[in-house]
């Protein structure tokens, strides 16, 4: 089951990853997004999480997404990781407001 939580910043990422990991959700099936991808890669860096590639999205995904504009490339990584389209449409809004999107694989 995947799951989406949206948070106001990375002090909230922080706790909330935090908190999974204390309930039992393996550090492997937790993706934080946010529309910096320099802030998208050190804080799956710092927090220990992880970064969606070729395994979640497939080759010609990962291809596509090297000419897609960000927005496009956030909607694809979120359904590869298992959000509905619409879904992925309302992550992607949360991130331009500047928010963070934690999404959880498996529980």
């Amino acid at each position: 089951m995947t799951k989406r939580i949206d948070v106001e910043n990375v002090v909230k990422a922080k706790e909330t990853i935090e908190e999974l990991v204390r309930e039992g959700t393996h550090k492997e099936d937790i993706y934080v997004f946010s529309h910096e991808t320099d802030l998208e890669d050190k804080m799956a860096e710092v927090f220990g999480t992880e970064e969606v590639g070729m395994k979640e999205q497939g080759v010609l995904n990962k291809i596509k997404n090297i000419f897609s504009k960000r927005g496009d490339e956030l909607r694809d990584q979120f359904e590869a990781l298992g959000l509905s389209e619409q879904s992925a449409r309302e992550a992607e809004e949360v991130l331009d407001d500047g928010r963070l999107v934690i999404v959880v694989t498996s529980e």
